[in-house]
């Protein structure tokens, strides 16, 4: 019977700890990545007039593409690694995401491109949502976001003859403080949404939303407005492991 416990708790620890080992073993490397991509930032890097399909393949390039994909894998382990303290530590000082003291990142959560993303005190980030930074994200203190909210700050443009994303003017998607974003809702680049708006599950933000008002649908059209004597705030409490 002890055999059989301590077999147990063996692969136990095994199966919980296999993703933090990974994302320990590879902290080097992502920092390296980010490190870069501040630097070329910082120097005006832009993309390029010519679609990617239609570009000469180079070693170059190749391997651009090599490590950028697996610092995306990266990401994706990481958000499935079910330590809170690791996963914010590894945000704010690997990846360089702006994360305020008591945000909470739930597990699942997909954080692509976060050094261009900032979260406020206390605010909360379902598990199995998606931000992605491109454009970048701002998310004042305060806020929820339910469960598999969705923030796209590009998108394809279906006008022009390479289907590229960088024809568009796009401007970081803000979302205020306090604001309450429900289950399945999807936010479209270059939204504001204001202090205290409340968007209903399943809705589509495709235009701002004024502070105190409540929408849904799709696209998202006000319905209400909500009560403006808002006094709450977090403490960064959360459910262990996920």
């Amino acid at each position: 019977m002890n055999g059989y416990l301590v077999a147990f708790v063996i692969a136990f620890l095994v199966l919980l700890f296999r993703n933090v080992s990974f994302v320990i073993a590879y902290i080097p490397i992502v920092k390296l990545f980010f490190l870069l991509k501040e630097k070329k930032d910082k120097n005006g890097g832009s993309s390029s007039e010519i679609p990617v399909a239609e570009k000469a393949s180079s070693l170059k390039v190749y391997f651009h593409e090599l490590y950028s994909g697996f610092v995306a894998y990266y990401l994706f382990r990481l958000s499935y690694t079910p330590f809170h303290g690791l996963r914010n530590f590894v945000y704010r000082y690997v990846c360089g995401m702006k994360l305020g003291l008591n945000a909470v990142i739930y597990y699942g959560a997909e954080v692509r491109n976060p050094s261009k993303i900032v979260i406020g005190r206390g605010s909360i980030i379902g598990d199995h949502s998606i931000l992605d930074g491109r454009n970048g994200i701002v998310i004042g203190e305060d806020v929820v976001f339910a469960s598999d909210v969705k923030i796209w700050t590009e998108q394809h443009d279906h006008r022009d003859p390479y289907f590229r994303c960088d024809t568009q003017d796009h401007k970081p998607v803000i979302v205020d403080n306090r604001s309450w974003i429900g289950s399945h809702t999807v936010i479209l680049h270059s939204v504001h949404i204001g202090e205290g708006a409340v968007v209903a599950a399943g809705a589509v933000v495709t235009h701002d939303v004024p502070p105190y008002t409540i929408v849904a649908g799709v696209p998202a059209q006000k319905i209400g407005e909500r009560n403006q004597d808002l006094r709450y705030s977090f403490n960064g409490s959360h459910r262990r492991f996920i």
